[in-house]
């Protein structure tokens, strides 16, 4: 009897034990699912302590905020300081009436900028047309057979129902067509247009509105970026400050996005210093479109090249398929090598424990053409760095797993007779293609051999290439957030592959719109060329000569690049420079235009900025607390006198430049005279 109650104790002491660790994995299971999708347990970021790849290394004390040198690198220019975003109609302007002329249905075509340009185009010609807009359909998304199904086109990327809140009292939009004309669409009844590039207004008024009126609803087809002239008449300027409210206030990401931007970006300020966003701009199109191929001398020149040919057998591109790239260079017509805008910021002054942010959902070369880059700064980023897979997996949706067919292997036979054929194929460009026994690696384009060697044409996109396209809208969205933000900014290209405003030129409008005293470096690259064949022989020797040219340069590009943006991109995109239309100067332009500037220079931010409009009173009003706080300290900035900071310098912190030290004094000299030439420009 005691055996037998001893043998039932120890029974139920071994299921005791089996629940315990049943619940014991339960548990743990459950702590690993909270601490994957619990947003709470990586919200508040600390740099001490992280779970991403990037370690910030900081070998120089932080400059004070107070300081000469940290206005020079990062405090606001005095010349833009007045100006202030207004979006807001100033005339005469009434709300969309409840009756309209019909429905105007938009399917755009095309990259992240090309998209964004277009949809403010859409919705100034529904103003134009007194049409309803139906929420523009995005190609890059639906056509994408592997994305999520939690989110359809606009919604894809953008919030739906804050765009059309905020255009309430500008254009009448709903999310779908009736449902008669919807079946209408299906059967392909409803007259399209496939709208040309930078359409007039009276293309619009002469073809499409009575059409609108026959038949109550159009279909739109806008690619290139941009169905809409930049520069409307005069009698159309409320159009372009609706073009601004769309742009910068109506389009706001869809909210994962936007949180997984805040993140990122509350992550790069989490040491508490500033940081420089730098958009390289280096895509293969941008590089065939402009000839620029012999920068690589690689491989990747040669699929530069093919892509080139392909444009110009499509009209895309006019030239000849050969191309002087080295000439081109030094025309200002390529982008800048992230080793030539390392060079330029190190040159500036900037330490080398600069936080620097690159962006952009392309860098065609990969990593490599980072290096030097990396080499110059420590702390150089990107969002893969600051954020984990699974929150850019949560920002794709729920994707279905796409089938990879796996090619047959071919047999021994095969193998030998490609290789044959490959040594005796006779003359081709150089480089070669690799031969067929070589592997593929994952940092090349995968089967770049398998086209470029044997057809004209670009290979047809797989499902999961058109993935990537979808999810690089997402990329650059989160990119364009943090480039806002950025304490300073600075491109390395200004053009797309048809020769558009790209990217950055979006960015560097939108910072003038909403912050227009940042720091954004607008490098003239032809001058930066010129400066870089002066010194190539002693590159990273550079002597202060030099350095005080390319200071000088970069410090003018902060006024003078408006000039240029105001000449060429604004006739090619109103987005990359929306002033004056869309701006508001605190005090009148001839009377107080500019605080501390000569009248050469008023002269010239006038040529640069046009005629600016006085800020309404309730602009006026709470901008006079910031005033007083400038004031107090204006005799800080009027002392300007910085030191250089240095081109590259040895760990234990010395300010040196071949072998010579320059103190305060030369440098309050050196930033005087630079001042001074810059504002008789």
């Amino acid at each position: 009897m005691k055996g037998e109650s001893k043998m039932v104790f120890k029974s139920k002491m071994k299921w005791v034990g089996l629940v315990g660790l049943v619940l014991s994995a339960f548990s743990i299971f459950i702590h690993l699912l909270l601490a994957r999708y619990t947003e709470d347990g990586i919200s508040d970021y600390q740099s001490s302590v992280t779970i991403f790849s990037w370690r910030p290394i900081f070998e120089n004390a932080d400059l004070p905020r107070t300081s000469p040198l940290h206005r020079k690198f990062w405090g606001p220019v005095r010349r833009f300081e007045p100006l202030n975003p207004d979006a807001n109609p100033r005339g005469y302007y009434a709300a969309p009436p409840l009756q309209t002329n019909g429905y105007i249905f938009v399917r755009i075509q095309g990259g992240f900028h090309e998209i964004r340009n277009s949809i403010s185009d859409v919705v100034v010609v529904s103003r134009l047309l007194n049409a309803t807009l139906v929420i523009p359909e995005i190609q890059s998304t639906t056509s994408s057979k592997g994305i999520s199904s939690e989110f359809k086109s606009f919604a894809y990327l953008y919030n739906e129902d804050q765009f059309m809140i905020a255009l309430a009292k500008d254009v009448k939009i709903v999310k779908t067509l009736p449902k008669n004309l919807k079946e209408a669409r299906r059967k392909k009844e409803i007259p399209m247009f496939r709208v040309p590039h930078s359409a007039s207004p009276y293309f619009y008024l002469r073809n499409v509105l009575p059409v609108l009126n026959k038949h109550s609803v159009v279909e739109l087809v806008v690619s290139d970026g941009g169905c809409l002239q930049a520069v409307l008449p005069p009698n159309l300027e409320e159009y372009q400050r609706l073009r601004c409210r769309v742009a910068f206030h109506a389009l706001r990401f869809r909210q994962e996005v936007q949180e997984l931007a805040t993140r990122i970006l509350n992550r790069l300020r989490a040491p508490g210093r500033p940081f420089i966003a730098f958009d390289p701009g280096m895509t293969r199109d941008a590089l065939a479109y402009h000839g620029c191929a012999e920068l690589f001398q690689d491989v990747h020149t040669e699929l530069i090249q093919h892509k080139r040919s392909w444009m110009i057998k499509r009209g895309i591109v006019k030239g000849k398929l050969s191309v002087d790239s080295a000439k081109q260079r030094l025309n200002g017509s390529c982008p800048l090598m992230p080793e030539e805008v390392g060079i330029l910021l190190r040159a500036y002054g900037y330490s080398s424990d600069t936080i620097i942010y690159v962006s952009g959902g392309e860098v065609f070369g990969g990593q490599r053409t980072l290096i030097p880059l990396h080499g110059m700064f420590e702390n150089v980023v990107d969002r893969t760095s600051l954020s984990t897979g699974w929150e850019l997996n949560r920002i794709y949706g729920l994707e279905v797993k796409i089938a990879t067919n796996t090619p047959r292997i071919p047999t021994f036979v095969q193998e030998e007779m490609k290789l044959e054929a490959w040594k005796n194929s006779g003359p081709r460009p150089r480089p070669l293609p690799p031969p067929p026994a070589r592997p593929k690696y994952p940092y090349n384009i995968e089967g770049w051999w398998g086209w470029v060697a044997e057809s004209d044409n670009e290979p047809d996109r797989t499902v999961m290439e058109l993935r990537t396209n979808a999810h690089k809208l997402l990329w650059e969205a989160i990119d364009y957030v943090i480039c806002v933000e950025a304490d300073v900014f600075i491109p390395g290209f200004d053009r797309d592959g048809k020769g558009h405003p790209n990217f950055a030129s979006l960015v560097m409008g939108h910072r003038l719109y909403q912050s227009a005293a940042s720091i954004t470096y607008r490098p003239d690259r032809k001058e930066v060329a010129k400066l870089l064949q002066e010194t190539r022989d002693h590159l990273y020797q550079a002597n202060r000569t030099w350095l005080t040219s390319v200071r000088m340069h970069l410090r003018k590009s902060l006024f003078d690049g408006l000039t240029e943006a105001s000449a060429k991109s604004k006739l090619l995109s109103f987005l990359s420079h929306p002033v004056p239309e869309c701006s508001c100067l605190r005090s009148n332009l001839n009377e107080i235009p500019f605080p501390g500037l000569s009248p050469p220079s008023q002269a010239q931010a006038q040529a640069a900025l046009g005629a600016v409009h006085r800020c309404p009173a309730w602009i006026e009003n709470a901008l006079i607390p910031r005033q007083r706080d400038k004031d107090n300290d204006e005799d800080i900035d009027e002392d300007d006198s910085t030191s250089s900071g240095l081109f590259f310098r040895p760990r234990g912190g010395n300010h040196e430049v071949g072998g010579g030290e320059i103190n305060n004094k030369e440098e309050a000299q050196l930033e005087d005279q630079e001042e001074l030439e810059g504002a008789e420009r």
